[in-house]
């Protein structure tokens, strides 16, 4: 078990390097003055405990993160590149509890921190692409981990703890060390087959660990945003909740030094041509009789970000179960605030069907923007088998009891097919 955290008191903030600064703004000055490119910045050795650097530019930025340890550590950091390497440690904690340290690159906003240029934070409804090249050095001994840190919270920005999911992808380790949690899958992702942890992390936080199985020292123009896409289908991440920060580095429980950074560069774009809002689905129950021979809901989407939405790429899925009777559906919108005429509704089966989940009511739009904070309204659909045999509704997976409408977390939204909201069995 493992698990990093800024400590209480130290706040994790980027401290300002004010030589490294200083010397980077009169070489670019000189550089605009004279034409020719800017020469490469010193090195920066850092032997302290919370040390930072700026890299590129203040794009990124290096800390030292020495947060549950106090022996020794230095690292060789060069402003211009980005690169680093671990100079002096001998660290010696037992692997079964936490790291001693975790010196990392950063980009985005990391504790209230932000680097600049970075494209960050972005909605994960609304991500396009997500994508890096990591190219680190490794050592034959000690016991580590080569991971990839991603911090999602409900919040743009946020100065403390983050209250939505972390991410972590490990390219390598050694020495014994394993995620969070257990292993609950195996999946392939950009041609590499994954083991999926999952757990909570000491506080509480959820928390999704995907290792590379065979390891490797780098990867290059990888795809991001296919483990974040996963994790959003299995429910460890709010689609609604913000990227925040991406941070590569090592945590380090015996040993170090000679472990390096050759490179770290992490890009994130919104999508182009999708909604710029973000939605949820609410849910009530207009069929208080489970076993009859009609499924009722009752269904509204509220548009909880900061720009109209344009509904005609949105579709919301309704799970429940078929039984035993005819295959063939019948469907019907009884009314819509929309007007019926722009709903559109059918019945599909489930490709991957789970519990109470072998088909979906699915629910389309014609039109409609709903502004910032409003709804669609209620939108009332049911349907019928063919043979207008009966259900038994009571184990159907999207189905709640209530007369009003609530949250639905397991009524899925989808933007241009893309899981935007909810949680699919």
């Amino acid at each position: 078990m493992r698990s990093r955290r800024t400590p209480a008191g130290r706040t994790g903030r980027r401290l300002p390097v004010l030589v490294a600064a200083a010397a980077s703004l009169l070489l670019a000055a000189a550089s605009m003055l004279t034409g020719a490119p800017p020469a490469s910045a010193a090195p920066v050795t850092d032997c302290t405990q919370w040390g930072t650097t700026e890299l590129r530019g203040g794009e990124y930025v290096y800390q030292q993160n020495e947060w549950n340890s106090e022996a020794r550590q230095c690292v060789e950091a060069d402003p211009a590149t980005g690169a680093w390497s671990v100079t002096d440690a001998s660290f010696a904690l037992p692997t079964n509890g936490a790291p001693a340290t975790y010196p990392a690159s950063y980009r985005g906003c990391h504790w209230g921190a932000c680097t600049t240029d970075s494209g960050l934070p972005l909605r994960v409804a609304e991500l396009g692409s997500v994508r890096t090249n990591w190219s680190t050095t490794q050592v034959a001994s000690g016991a580590y981990d080569v991971a990839m840190d991603i911090w999602f919270d409900s919040a743009p920005v946020t100065d403390g703890q983050p209250d939505g999911t972390e991410l972590m992808i490990w390219m390598n380790h050694r020495g014994g060390v394993q995620p969070i949690g257990a292993r609950t899958a195996t999946v392939q992702l950009d041609g590499r087959n994954w083991d999926v942890w999952t757990g909570p992390g000491a506080s509480g936080w959820k928390v999704i660990s995907y290792v590379l199985q065979n390891g490797a020292t780098e990867l290059t123009d990888f795809d991001v945003k296919g483990l974040i896409d996963d994790g959003v289908t299995r429910g460890a991440i709010n689609p609604a909740h913000y990227l925040i920060d991406a941070e590569a580095g090592f945590e380090i429980w015996q040993g170090g030094q000679g472990l390096g950074m050759n490179e770290f560069a992490f890009e994130a774009s919104a999508r182009s041509g999708g909604t710029a809002g973000a939605l949820k689905a609410q849910y009530k129950n207009n069929d208080a009789a489970p076993g009859d021979n009609r499924i009722g809901p009752g269904l509204r989407l509220v548009n909880t970000g900061t720009a109209p939405v344009d509904l005609s790429d949105v579709t919301v899925r309704d799970r429940f179960s078929g039984e035993s009777g005819a295959t063939a559906y019948g469907t019907s919108c009884d009314y819509a605030v929309l007007g019926c005429s722009t709903v559109t509704h059918r019945v599909q089966p489930a490709s991957a069907a789970g519990p109470g989940a072998d088909h979906y009511l699915e629910a389309g739009f014609g039109g409609g923007t709903p502004a910032a904070g409003a709804t669609t309204g209620e939108i009332q659909l049911h349907l019928n088998k063919a043979d207008r045999s009966a259900f038994d509704e009571t184990d159907d997976y999207s189905r709640t009891t209530g007369a009003s409408f609530t949250d639905a977390p397991k009524v899925t939204v989808h933007v241009d097919g893309a899981l935007v909201w909810g949680t699919a069995p």
